[in-house]
This record gives structure tokens, sequence and C-alpha cells, in this order.
């Protein structure tokens, strides 16, 4: 008879297999840089990279530029959720809504974010509205996607079956479709975040004097590589997290749709 895992035992049943392939990347970073494949300038090692991130560290650059990248994009990617989920759940609930709303989505999508920094710039300046409207935009559209389709999949007939037995709306919205749709919400979020850090990258590209897309920038300019492999890692690092946090929170409320 096999007994069930506790919580922390998966936990580290998950970690192992991540450790190992982080373990390999490492490895095989360090042998490329040392093997001198690459121009030694253009290819830091690990130890330099972290050499790098410790200076930023100690300067106060990196938690400033972290502090104002997440602002941007904490900001952007709320608006954006709020929008692109209600967007969502009234396409997806409403036929006749997504008929004339689905085209023009479809049309935008595949415009990106990065397209759009001149325009923004045009319109709000450089400012700081600028760059956290093109975030909601880019998460309303990836946000919208997710949440439409697992919203126009919940059956109809338990809709129907709500309505029949006497349900007002509001309790068919938060008892039978929103239960429905909330795993397709959570990977809707989950997703939305990877694509807010993307689209921070855009925005501060388009003007701004700090956050960790900027610092790469200027990093850039003057072939600090080191500095450079030390903004990505940073920014890695913060969608793992995101991403680690959101997907708690599914567990948590949303455990009927979550492994």
């Amino acid at each position: 008879m096999h007994s069930t895992p506790s919580p922390a035992g998966r936990a580290r049943g998950r970690l192992g297999p991540a450790l190992g392939v982080a373990g390999a990347v490492l490895a095989l970073w360090s042998l490329t840089a040392w093997s001198g494949a690459v121009a030694p300038g253009l290819l830091p090692t690990p130890v330099e990279t972290a050499s790098a991130l410790a200076a930023g560290a100690r300067s106060g650059l990196l938690a400033s530029d972290v502090a104002a990248s997440l602002a941007r994009a904490g900001q952007g990617f709320a608006l954006g959720a709020v929008l692109g989920s209600a967007l969502g759940f009234a396409t997806g609930y409403l036929p006749r809504l997504s008929a004339a709303v689905t085209p023009l989505v479809s049309f935008l999508r595949p415009i990106p974010a990065i397209a759009l920094v001149p325009l923004a710039t045009a319109w709000f300046g450089i400012g700081e509205t600028a760059k956290r409207l093109l975030i909601a935009y880019a998460v309303l559209l990836a946000v919208w996607l997710y949440v439409h389709d697992g919203v126009s999949r919940v059956p109809v007939s338990h809709l129907r079956a709500a309505r029949t037995l006497g349900a007002p709306l509001h309790r068919r919205f938060t008892e039978v479709l929103l239960p429905a749709a909330a795993p397709a919400l959570l990977a809707a979020l989950r997703y939305g975040a990877s694509v807010a850090l993307l689209a921070l990258v855009a925005a501060e590209l388009g003007g701004a004097d700090s956050g960790l897309a900027y610092r790469l920038q200027v990093d850039g300019q003057f072939l600090r590589v080191d500095r450079m492999f030390a903004g990505l890692l940073v920014l890695g690092l913060l969608g793992v997290a995101v991403d680690l946090v959101l997907a708690a929170i599914g567990r948590r409320f949303v455990h009927w749709g979550t492994s």
C-alpha cells in the first residue's frame, strides 16, 4: 500500500530536478566561459556575474532599480489583469458581445507593446503613465485570451440548471461560472505576470531614468556584460518568484484545478 507523500515531500520532489538542471546550466556556463570559445569580455563567468550583482546591491542601485521596475510592472499588471479578466468573463459569457469584440482583440494581439512605445511617448510623454499603460495593454490582451477561453468552455447546461433552480445572476456567477473558470483565471494571471515583465523591458527602453531594463541599456552602452548578465538574472528570478507566489495562491484557493 502506497502512502500519500507529505507537502514537504512533494516540494522536495519538485525541487530536486530543478536544482539539478540549474547546476547543469551553471556548469555549462562556466565551462563555456573558461574555454575561450567566446571572447572573455563578452561572456562573464558565474562568479563575475555574482560579483557584479553584489556590487550593485552594495551601491543601492539594484534595490532602487528593482523597486522602480516592480512598481511599474505591478501597477500595469493590476490594471491589465482587472480589465482583461472582466472583458474575458463578459465575452466568454455573452456570445453576441464576443462576436463584436473578439475581432478587435484578435487584431490588437499581434501588435507588441514595444511597437507602441513611440506612440505612447507621443501621447503621454516619457513619464510613468505611458509605461504603465503599455504594460497594462500587453497584460490585458494576454489575460483576456485565457479567461475568455475558460469561461466559454463552462458547460451551458450548468448555467441553465442554476437558472432553472431560480438562482439570480450574481449567484450563477459566484457559484457556477467563477469556480468553473477559476483554473483558467489562475493560468491567465500567471501568464499575464510574465507578459508584464516582458512589456516592462519595452516600456523602460522607451525612456526611463531607473529600472532593470534601463540599467541593462546603460550597461550595454559601456559593454559591461557582467552587469548585463546580473540584470538578466534578477529579471528571471523576479519572474520565478512572482509565478511561485501565484501558483501558491492557486493551490490554496483553486485547489480543484491545480496539481
